[in-house]
């Protein structure tokens, strides 16, 4: 197999810090690859998996869609690449997105999971905070999920809920698509992040038999 390339997009918001922990989560699985700053569409078109990081959702949607990466970011997914999108990532991953004090937000999303995210739900910068969630999927140990301006999810009608909060859903998992509330790259807890490489891999593996 060829070495791994995970690109962040990095327009905005938590970029460093997504590329440490994929690279840590790399290494970790002694997988050989690496994780690379991406923004525009030539750059989109030479990764294995994509990571949407924590950030101003708007800010990195208008910016994604300027640069030209918006409609390939789009076409890969849907064409299996995985990809894992963190807070900002997870409302621009949605179908719909709306606040409660603005109401529908009519900023650019790529609509690839069919859900309704409500934004700052949790309320604003002030009211960030830490929460020990149950995650199955990555083993019986709690994840310390870091919550800052995170929105969840309202509606789901594709996916399954990977873990809530309150009763509020706060990951979601389609396919190769992961979608969090909340900022794994700021845990120090590299396990979404290594579920998220084996899903590069194994996506790597079937286009290689096939």
């Amino acid at each position: 197999m060829k070495d791994i390339r995970i690109g962040i997009l990095s327009i905005q918001g938590d970029i460093e810090e997504s590329l440490s922990m994929t690279n840590r989560a790399l290494n970790e699985l002694a997988s050989k690859g690496t994780a690379v700053p991406v923004k525009y569409a030539e750059e989109i078109a030479n990764i294995d998996g994509l990571v949407l990081p924590g950030g101003e959702s708007t800010v990195i949607g208008t910016l994604a869609n300027l640069s030209g990466a918006t409609h390939l970011i789009k076409d890969r997914i849907q064409d299996g690449m995985p990809v894992m999108g963190t807070c900002a990532g997870m409302i621009m991953l949605a179908k719909r997105a709306y606040d409660r004090v603005v109401g529908e937000t009519k900023q650019q999303l790529l609509h690839i999971l069919d859900i309704t995210v409500e934004r700052n739900a949790f309320g604003r910068q002030n009211d960030s905070f830490e929460a020990e969630l149950n995650i199955p999927l990555i083993g019986k140990e709690h994840f310390a999920g870091v919550f800052i301006r995170a929105p969840i999810v309202k509606e789901m009608r594709n996916g399954e809920a990977i873990t809530t909060l309150n009763n509020k859903v706060v990951a979601v998992k389609h396919g190769s698509v992961i979608a969090t509330a909340f900022h794994p790259e700021l845990s120090g807890d590299t396990r979404l992040h290594k579920y998220f490489v084996q899903l590069v891999i194994d996506y790597l593996n079937t286009n290689a038999i096939s």
